[in-house]
């Protein structure tokens, strides 16, 4: 018997200050990365899906973002990104814990 089947993880990667092209209020945006991973006997074995998107907190719009547009956004230096925030880290959390979704 070979038990085989899939599990995600969530990445908060930064929190932007962006508009949000839903409401038009300009308010903190999460980056987030959802990864699929295959799993072997309960086990992940490698990722077979990533994508980045962008979800409001005043709205909760989320829109999908390439790779690229990610990868930019994080550089302008949102918390939890490379060079961004007073600690790089919101209220003691580390952002690259994932969130294992059911």
């Amino acid at each position: 018997m070979i038990i085989f089947g899939t599990k995600g993880y969530l990445y908060q990667l930064a929190i932007l200050t962006l508009v949000c092209g839903q409401c038009g209020n300009p308010s903190a945006h999460t980056l987030r990365k959802r990864v699929s991973k295959f799993t072997l006997f309960f086990v992940p074995l490698f990722p077979f899906s990533t994508k980045y998107a962008t979800q409001c907190t005043f709205c909760g719009a989320e829109q999908q973002v390439t790779k690229e547009q990610a990868e930019q956004l994080q550089s302008q230096g949102g918390v939890g990104g490379p060079g961004g925030g007073q600690g790089g880290q919101p209220y003691g959390a580390a952002p690259q814990q994932p969130y294992q979704q059911p």
